[in-house]
């Protein structure tokens, strides 16, 4: 066989499924008298609707594995642009390297064969800098570009401690400046208000970004961007504590799905320290107040912290390893993170079961008339009048 040239390899993009273009309508309502998966996608497209015709409820999407690369990056953006999301907790690979990646103008490419019959062994494509997810390649010169684009972004910031959700607003603001016609979640994410945050992002191409910024800042002596985790999860667990209710669509599982699930503990803590000290305060001949009273939207903190009205996960992982991903959302109640009434697992793998649930939901238009509540402006807001302690009332 001829030795492919990299242009050959390269040569046929992944195209992004368009869920306005088809109705998957009728085929969930199929679905829904018959069994096994089927019946399961059914009913979670049911959750989905009823999260999204919920007013109070502030919708949380989370991203793991490989989505962007694999054609689902066009029904991201639609889900954003038509408000149907108001939170992203992802991985750095979707956000940086597949979606960021693209927006810079480059692509991901099908490969050639299949990866049982693969038609270029893994090594041959290690000598043409084509890297491999699955049956997609990707250009490594191309990757390396982004790395340093990454460079460049943290290079302009000042040297201070960053949560993920601010370096993601600076990768939108700059698509904003530098590419504003692309198709990008980051971007759409950016404009609409909507904070994606990436707890693992140095896991991702904005780690070698990293590691250049602050490697040469050292050698010359000089203070560095770093990244605050800790702060994605305040920030989080704030808007958690804002919201009257939340929902959770978790595409995979992973760190995103963790970290979404959890700051319901958080916010429960951070809720009781605001009582504790409140009570504290009226021992002592202060106000009395047991919660901040408002913090300009005039609303009240609520009485307790209540789990995820809704929750709704695709996965392909099994239960039965004990892990995180394929964790049961029943075993999430025990731990008090997920109301059992309205979640479903769907044991499905995420190209072929989230192009059908978005299209059902966009189609049936649930989502028309949502508050915008852009929680990104207002974190922003709250960091400008220097308010760190817990929140009260949801922005919008």
């Amino acid at each position: 066989m001829t030795d492919p040239a990299r242009r050959d390899l390269l040569c046929r993009p992944v195209e992004h499924v368009d869920i306005r273009a088809f109705d998957a309508r009728p085929v969930i309502d199929q679905f829904r008298p018959t069994a096994i998966q089927a019946r399961n996608l059914a009913r979670a497209a049911d959750i989905c609707s009823e999260m999204l015709a919920d007013r109070e409820c502030t919708a949380i999407l989370t991203l793991a594995g490989s989505l962007v690369s694999a054609g689902l990056k066009k029904a991201l953006v639609t889900l954003i642009d038509s408000g149907m999301v108001d939170v992203v907790v992802s991985t750095g690979a979707n956000m940086v390297d597949q979606d960021f990646f693209e927006a810079l103008g480059f692509r991901h490419y099908m490969a050639p064969g299949s990866p049982e019959h693969p038609v270029v062994p893994d090594e041959r494509l290690r000598e043409l800098a084509i890297d491999r997810i699955y049956d997609t390649y990707i250009d490594e010169r191309e990757l390396r570009d982004c790395d340093r684009t990454m460079r460049r972004i943290f290079d302009r910031l000042p040297a201070r401690p960053f949560s993920s959700r601010e370096i993601l607003t600076e990768m939108g603001r700059f698509l904003d400046a530098s590419f504003p016609e692309s198709e990008s979640v980051v971007l759409s994410a950016y404009r609409k208000g909507v904070p994606v945050f990436v707890p693992a992002l140095s896991d991702s191409s904005a780690g070698f970004g990293i590691v250049l910024h602050q490697a040469t800042a050292a050698r010359e002596g000089r203070e560095s961007v770093s990244l605050d985790s800790g702060r994605d999860f305040l920030e989080l667990a704030r808007i958690k504590l804002a919201s009257r209710a939340t929902g959770l669509l978790m595409l995979g599982g992973g760190v995103p799905k963790n970290f979404a699930q959890d700051i319901v503990v958080a916010a429960e803590m951070l809720h009781e320290e605001a009582a504790s000290s409140g009570r504290a305060s009226a021992a002592a001949g202060g106000t009395g107040a047991a919660m901040p009273a408002e913090d300009g939207t005039g609303a009240a903190m609520p009485a307790e912290v209540s789990m995820h009205r809704y929750a709704v996960q695709l996965t392909v992982a099994d239960s039965r390893d004990g892990a995180l991903s394929g964790s049961t959302l029943r075993e999430a109640t025990s731990w008090g993170k997920v109301e059992s009434t309205r979640e479903q697992m769907v044991f499905c793998e995420a190209t072929l079961g989230f192009a059908l649930l978005a299209s059902d939901a966009w189609h049936r238009r649930a989502w028309e008339g949502r508050p915008e509540r852009r929680f990104a402006d207002w974190l922003e807001e709250q960091a400008g009048r220097g308010r760190e302690d817990v929140p009260a009332g949801i922005p919008g």
